[in-house]
């Protein structure tokens, strides 16, 4: 693949404002990789850790909900707000709003806080649910929560997005994705020793819930060390700010990695001026991407929540007692950090688009030989590749969609086109229920398997190459 270099495109006389933003965004695309660039990407995966962590809540503690006759595994009737679907949809209700009607806030007022914003609003929520006792206060107040996660969620890409460099940008979201996959066996951890008892005399689900909502007392520290994205800074016209902060970062990557940094990369017409339109994700070549993302939305959260919600409960529904369920399910938990971790060595070496597309290739294959699993040795195994394909699957499509648009729209434009999948998710629950009550765990494994299909289809067929590209190429 060839880049376009400075040698090889003269640099094109700019007004002022736009020289300096065109010359941020090379800028940080030519650093090196060192201790304080990945010092950034740590403090970014912390706050998504405790996203996670709060994300996987639901499909932990959903054992000791139905122990304490709060829920029901299957329902009665398709939006039965007793059955356990109903507090799964309330969460994706919360984030298709969050992701739809906020991801624009960090783009009017900056990815840094917005990120510190939507992590306390849902750590106070999740909080509050703790100590609630009926189907529709826990389904409001995870509602509330779901809300900033999808704010959170959307926050986390685009910020990380903006302050990589091209050539680390695929490792950074792989790392990025690992560490807050962390929260998944931390949950199952915890879920498996807390919530088969009731440690002075309190729910263990409330205890497991409680400590999720912990993501609050971190959020001022991480602010602190966090800049603001030079990138937002210089389309805002703050250039003094965006000036500041670059030549900060150059700064400690230099005096880290004791070279001369490499001269910036300037690309014909790369600049973003103005503050960006909601129409412009539905104009040039970014129709054909809005489109691609919002039918691979729809789909992929099928086989992504579609396993990771349910997978204590269809145990269940194969027999498997509750405690060993839970236990099982941390084992399989244990395999989600080491999925991106695996990816990170071609990750900016292959197209993410073809990454994506062999990942829910996997998913659908390894799901239908999951539905067949009886033995404890067969669950882990099949359980800990689904895990590899679904957090490939996570880290693979967060890193491509953070790609596809310029910075002036970067935040709403991912936030709507996601903004789907939470759409689609709020019926996943209630699909996943009738297909596990009328066909069983194969019912549900087919089903997921046709959305992975169309999923590598739609990527496969309209999906740009964005691996090792500055995003303002990409952009154009």
């Amino acid at each position: 693949m060839t880049d376009i270099t400075a040698d090889a495109v003269p640099p094109i006389p700019l007004p002022e404002p736009q020289r300096t933003a065109a010359t941020i965004a090379a800028r940080i695309d030519r650093l090196p990789s060192t201790r304080y660039i990945w010092h950034l990407v740590l403090l970014l995966s912390l706050g998504g850790f405790f996203d996670v962590f709060d994300n996987g809540l639901i499909a932990y503690i959903a054992p000791g909900l139905f122990a304490a006759k709060i829920f029901t595994a299957t329902t009665a009737g398709f939006f039965d707000i007793n059955g356990f679907a109903s507090l799964i949809a309330s969460t994706f209700i919360g984030m298709f709003v969050g992701t739809l009607l906020f991801s624009s806030l960090s783009d009017l007022f900056g990815r840094r806080t917005i990120f510190t914003f939507a992590l306390f609003w849902y750590s106070l929520a999740t909080l509050v649910m703790a100590f609630q006792s009926t189907p529709l206060a826990i389904d409001f107040w995870r509602f509330l929560a779901g809300c900033g996660i999808g704010i959170e969620l959307i926050t986390v890409d685009t910020y990380l997005s903006e302050l990589m460099p091209k050539e680390r940008r695929g490792q950074a979201f792989a790392f990025n994705q690992s560490f807050q996959f962390l929260g998944y066996p931390a949950i199952s951890f915890l879920a498996w020793g807390l919530v088969p008892v009731m440690p002075f005399g309190i729910a263990g689900w409330r205890w497991v819930t409680v400590i999720a909502a912990a993501g609050a007392i971190v959020v001022w520290w991480i602010r602190l060390a966090l800049p603001e994205s030079p990138r937002w800074l210089a389309i805002h016209g703050r250039t003094a700010e965006a000036e500041r902060i670059t030549a900060i970062m150059e700064a400690k990557v230099l005096a880290e990695s004791g070279r001369p940094l490499p001269p910036p990369e300037i690309l014909v017409d790369e600049v973003e001026a103005g503050r960006g339109a909601w129409r412009e994700m539905w104009q040039g070549v970014y129709l054909k991407r809005t489109i691609m993302l919002i039918i691979f939305n729809l789909v992929q959260s099928i086989g992504y929540y579609g396993f990771a919600n349910w997978v204590p409960t269809l145990l269940i529904a194969q027999g498997i007692t509750i405690t060993k369920s839970l236990l099982y399910t941390f084992v399989v938990a244990l395999a989600n950090p080491v999925g991106p971790l695996l990816a990170a060595m071609i990750a900016d070496r292959i197209h993410r688009k073809w990454q994506l597309v062999g990942a829910c290739a996997s998913l659908a294959v390894f799901g239908l030989i999951f539905s067949q699993m009886t033995t404890a040795i067969g669950i882990i195994v099949v359980g800990v590749f689904i895990t590899f394909s679904t957090s490939n699957l996570s880290y693979a499509f967060h890193a491509y969609q953070a790609e596809l648009y310029p910075t002036r729209i970067r935040s709403r434009a991912i936030g709507f086109t996601y903004s789907w999948s939470r759409f689609s998710t709020i019926f996943v629950g209630f699909l996943i229920a009738f297909f596990l009550r009328d066909y069983g765990t194969i019912g549900v494994f087919g089903f997921i398997a046709a959305a992975m299909i169309a999923c590598c289809l739609v990527i496969g067929l309209m999906g740009p190459p964005t691996t090792r590209l500055r995003l303002e190429q990409i952009s154009h």
